[in-house]
């Protein structure tokens, strides 16, 4: 399943557990268990933004796509199955 993150100061689905940043998600599946999975997989993709990066902004100014692909965000099947409005990839 494909799911698209995008930063968000005001609502979120999802915050990251090192630094409180939110993020609102959009999935190309609605199974609730299935949502529910994701989510715990996301909250370990988040954490990894922080091992990975030595700068303070850890994550991603833009939509990102968890598994990462090659194309744009907007295009991808999360956010267009998902129903993400057309900010929420940039």
């Amino acid at each position: 399943m494909q799911v698209l993150c995008k930063a968000s100061n005001t609502a979120s689905d999802v915050r990251c557990t090192v630094c409180g940043q939110g993020f609102l998600v959009y999935f190309t599946r609605t199974s609730p268990q299935e949502r529910e999975q994701r989510r715990e997989e996301i909250t370990q993709a988040l954490r990894d933004h922080h091992m990975t990066s030595n700068h303070a902004s850890a994550h991603p100014t833009t939509g990102f796509n968890l598994p990462e692909w090659s194309g744009a965000p907007q295009h991808s099947a999360a956010a267009l199955l998902g129903g993400a409005p057309a900010w929420a990839a940039c």
